[in-house]
């Protein structure tokens, strides 16, 4: 195992701190998606980034414990205490069980992860399955005298905590700011201040989704999720948490509020992560801005903002291609220099395995693989290590003309650590053959949809019936929507 891996620490970041890991079993939680709607471009960023953390790892010889969750309730509009399940929400307005809504997104959630080659975590809980917990988690801090009930809701009081505690460490906010600057909002009234935030709300009589507890049939606050699944699986204080930047604050600061309270003032994590945004064509990515795009419509090509369709290798490294904490601008004329750069590196992969060795060697290959695992013990810095593996690209095209030489012995070894940065750490893959079978399979599965739509306007319902049983059977699902149907494959 190698000892001089380094992270940067959110927590730490002001005094620019990168601190080693010393341990041989690392735990970590990263925050995955709240399951209402299909996985957007935004999701591959943090996906993609842990994926090379949790591999990384494991390359180094850490045993980790990978951790990412599904958020399928308490999970309300606006990140606030008030307002709509956005899960219940859907579930509502397409008429079926939230439960319903959970297992579809979270089934074409992992279908698009699979295609991004995203492993899988050691374990994926979800809030709903997880009551128990956090229940336990909210008596707890209640005992502790950081919360409070109100008609049947709980409350952490941020202001009793903030007395002991340096409430807003993570984020860089001061408690005071927050209390002069958050505004009031309505349906807060049982609030002591606007900056305290739910443990568990009472639900209200149109609510879908609710639990019986001590203080009222109801569901427990979007934060609680986190802090009591990492808790249950990696104990009280654990390694690494990661998460996307805009989940800073205020969920991972209340995370750490919750967890200190309960356990006593400890702190439950060593190193907080957090990846950067994608914004496009230098705007932040949203519906309400019309250039929100899914992962589906980047593969498929079918959104007017993309001038073709790009694949889920092009798309995965397109995003190695900065760092995780640096922002990153999409745009067409990127992801198409992302395309030919990545059409290189395979190039330089499959040629690699065909080369021809000398008695000597101009190149330094073990120089070369210090480098890159270097860049990877420097927080990660796959930019860095992408720019070292474009160097090996040289110097195979080199060695291909002629025009430099390498022994046999080196050879060997730069075949193997060229692959194992490349497919292994990296986790790319070719998709030559992948990307025809795609393409045959699309072109399959739109003339299947067409003819079922034929039975349906016949009214042969026994036709369009059998076309989806025997589609079922072959573990592809379709779902009828309003802009037509769509198809995925069960996982």
């Amino acid at each position: 195992m190698q000892n001089d891996l380094k992270i940067y620490n959110t927590l730490h970041r002001r005094k620019e701190v990168f601190e080693p890991i010393n341990t041989p079993h690392v735990g970590m939680y990263v925050c995955g998606p709240t399951v209402y709607g299909d996985a957007h471009l935004g999701h591959s960023r943090p996906a993609i980034t842990f994926d090379i953390v949790f591999r990384y790892l494991q390359e180094l010889g850490y045993k980790v414990r990978y951790v990412r969750n599904i958020t399928d309730v308490g999970h309300l509009e606006n990140d606030a205490d008030s307002g709509e399940d956005k899960i219940a929400k859907k579930a509502r307005l397409e008429q079926v069980e939230p439960m319903e809504i959970v297992q579809y997104y979270s089934d074409r959630y992992h279908y698009d992860m699979d295609l991004l080659n995203i492993k899988k975590p050691s374990i994926e809980p979800r809030a709903s399955g997880h009551i128990i917990e956090q229940i336990e988690m909210v008596k707890k801090i209640l005992d502790s005298g950081y919360a409070y009930e109100r008609n049947g809701s709980v409350y952490f009081n941020v202001g009793a905590y903030a007395e002991k505690f340096p409430y807003g460490e993570l984020s860089g906010r001061k408690y005071e700011e927050l209390i002069e600057n958050t505004r009031e909002l309505a349906g807060q009234e049982e609030k002591l201040n606007s900056a305290d935030f739910a443990l568990w709300k009472k639900a209200a009589p149109e609510h879908i989704m609710r639990w019986t507890s001590p203080w009222s049939e109801g569901f427990p606050g979007w934060h609680m999720e986190c802090s009591a699944m990492s808790k249950k699986y990696l104990g009280n204080r654990f390694d690494i948490h990661g998460g996307g930047m805009d989940l800073m604050f205020p969920h991972h600061e209340s995370e750490i509020a919750q967890s200190k309270a309960a356990n006593k003032g400890e702190e439950p994590v060593k190193y907080w992560m957090h990846n950067n945004m994608i914004t496009i064509n230098g705007q932040k990515m949203g519906k309400s801005l019309g250039n929100f795009i899914t992962l589906q419509e980047l593969f498929s090509g079918n959104n007017k903002i993309l001038e073709k369709a790009y694949s889920p290798m092009n798309i995965r490294f397109f995003i190695l291609q900065a760092h995780y904490r640096s922002p990153l601008d999409f745009s067409n004329e990127a992801l198409q220099a992302a395309e030919k750069g990545l059409d290189k590196l395979m190039a330089a992969a499959e040629l690699l395995t065909k080369l021809k060795p000398q008695e000597k060697s101009g190149f330094d290959v073990d120089h070369w693989i210090a480098k890159c695992y270097e860049a990877m013990n420097d927080d990660f810095n796959t930019p860095i290590l992408i720019a070292h593996l474009f160097e090996a690209v040289r110097v195979v095209n080199s060695v291909n003309a002629r025009l430099e030489t390498i022994s046999a012995h080196d050879l060997e070894k730069l075949q193997a650590k060229f692959k194992l940065f490349v497919f292994d750490i990296l986790g790319l893959e070719t998709e030559s053959e992948n990307n025809e079978q795609s393409a045959l399979l699309d072109g399959v599965m739109n003339t299947i949809i067409e003819l079922r739509q034929q039975a349906k306007h016949r009214k042969d319902w026994p036709t369009a019936d059998l076309i989806r049983n025997e589609l079922t059977k072959l573990n592809i699902s379709l779902k009828d929507t309003k802009e037509g149907t769509e198809w995925f494959v069960d996982k």
